[in-house]
């Protein structure tokens, strides 16, 4: 401060205390009105500091931030122990070496005419023996057209013209074949290329000019064709004793929509709607009647169905693992090892073909998480609110992962309980990758419709590879109204 404003400030005080006492208590009670109010500024301040802070820690080794937006910086660790395994290919592992067929499409004989010692020639002789080899490629592509003439014959006896039947589905004067609509299908929605690519590859390998309207109602009638198995999927996943979900970002009109799966380890569905939460999965309607354990990852709308849960203890751990290595939390590295061993201990009892623990062990697994868990809630005690703030006080991202432990510790467990419960949710991660990729290349649906087409083919072809059936198949399968369905007596 400068010596005028000191003595401004003195000459001030100075009439204050002459003016008597009430003025400087008056003086005094608004001074301390604006210290209360700044150190509620500060403290606003404070804490949006510190979760600025906490978010420019996170990546994906430690939030459920995805490893594509670590940038050129990779700092993710993986979990599991190290083994003295080399990398590749393990011993009694088959490989996929090409080796010579016994039958093959075609020989090309190459004769010997004259001896490469005096040049005389043998083209008369017979051969002795001969070496093979063996070349394996494709034939070059090309279209083929197929005319179909169904003949016109008039009876001798009666004078009636007869006309023989064109095949089911050949109702124009051109039009493309099944194979033709497989392979765009299979370039659109599996290879995920856009339309004009997809158009542009046809173009290349075939020398046909499909125009991107076309691809669409070839699309359009994939979708109808699916319905039937769609339905059955659905169905099939509310048999299911274990069920995968999760949720992802997608745009739809460059409007942010969400992509919803509903997975097993042989089943796909996606459904895309406005709205994350319950509206969404009301609509699609399979968690609302779902009856067996849904794996998720603790988001609450998945909380209020009446099915019982379990977490994603992925997302647990890349938790744990900020609350030790950025808020120094040691009980969280003592939380992280526990649910570790505890997985080490399932899939040890798995390989002796045991089912579940005995009562003994869980309780002794149990005690050791409420252990921690006491140890965790006194060092991180509930935050008090100020009496002169409404509202509750906003807990830290600590204490609310204290809190998520502690309200659903049996579905954090839920893995050691039931055995047939997976560790993670990485199933329904899986699932959802792919979404992402087409949104990378495509930016965004042009609008609802092409939104659900594609969640629909793409569900139908991730149960087919999972069902051991090649994306191409199924597709020229769908194409021939013999759509690829799962048996309505499977069970995981």
């Amino acid at each position: 401060m400068c010596m005028h404003d000191q003595q401004s400030t003195r000459a001030k005080l100075l009439t204050l205390y002459a003016e008597g006492p009430d003025a400087v208590v008056q003086f005094f009670e608004l001074l301390l009105a604006e210290v209360d109010e700044l150190k509620q500024i500060i403290s606003k301040q404070e804490e949006r500091i510190a979760t600025l802070e906490g978010q420019l820690k996170q990546d994906s080794h430690n939030s459920h931030k995805p490893p594509s937006s670590d940038g050129l910086k990779r700092t993710t660790k993986n979990v599991r122990p190290k083994t003295d395994r080399s990398s590749g290919a393990q011993p009694g592992h088959e490989g996929t070496t090409l080796k010579m067929v016994s039958t093959p499409h075609h020989v090309v004989k190459h004769a010997v005419t004259a001896c490469s010692g005096c040049g005389r020639s043998l083209g008369r002789l017979q051969s002795k023996s001969y070496r093979r080899r063996q070349m394996f490629d494709v034939p070059t592509p090309r279209l083929e057209v197929t005319e179909h003439r169904c003949e016109i014959k008039e009876c001798p006896a009666c004078g009636k013209t007869t006309t023989a039947a064109f095949p089911a589905g050949l109702t124009k004067a051109a039009q493309y074949g099944v194979n033709i609509k497989s392979i765009a299908a299979y370039l659109m929605h599996y290879q995920l290329l856009p339309s004009e690519r997809t158009g542009a590859a046809l173009s290349d390998l075939f020398g046909c000019c499909v125009a991107e309207g076309t691809l669409f109602r070839w699309a359009e009638e994939l979708h109808t064709k699916l319905e039937t198995p769609e339905q059955t999927v659905k169905e099939q996943l509310l048999q299911a004793p274990v069920l995968h979900s999760d949720e992802t970002g997608l745009f739809c009109q460059a409007k942010l929509h969400w992509l919803h799966v509903n997975s097993t380890a042989h089943l796909t569905h996606y459904g895309v709607h406005p709205k994350r939460g319950t509206e969404a999965m009301d609509a699609i309607g399979i968690l609302p009647r779902f009856g067996g354990t849904a794996i998720h990852d603790s988001w609450k709308p998945y909380f209020s169905y009446a099915c019982t849960h379990s977490v994603c203890n992925a997302h647990i751990l890349r938790e744990l693992t900020f609350a030790h290595e950025e808020d120094h939390q040691r009980w969280a590295k003592d939380m992280k090892q526990l649910l570790l061993r505890i997985e080490r201990s399932v899939d040890n009892a798995r390989q002796r073909q045991q089912h579940s623990f005995s009562p003994r062990s869980l309780r002794r697994f149990e005690r050791q998480y409420d252990r921690v868990l006491a140890l965790a809630l006194r060092h991180n005690p509930r935050q008090r609110g100020s009496p002169h703030r409404r509202g509750r006080k906003k807990q830290t991202k600590t204490r609310n992962l204290i809190e998520r432990l502690r309200t659903y510790r049996a579905a954090v467990l839920a893995f050691m309980y039931d055995f047939r419960v997976p560790f993670t949710n990485n199933q329904a991660e899986r699932d959802l990758r792919m979404a992402k990729v087409k949104q990378k290349i495509s930016g965004t649906f042009r609008s609802p419709r092409g939104a659900d087409i594609f969640c629909r083919i793409r569900g139908y072809i991730s149960t087919a590879r999972k069902n051991a059936l090649a994306p191409f198949d199924a597709l020229l399968r769908a194409f021939t109204d013999n759509p690829f369905v799962p048996s309505l007596n499977y069970a995981e």
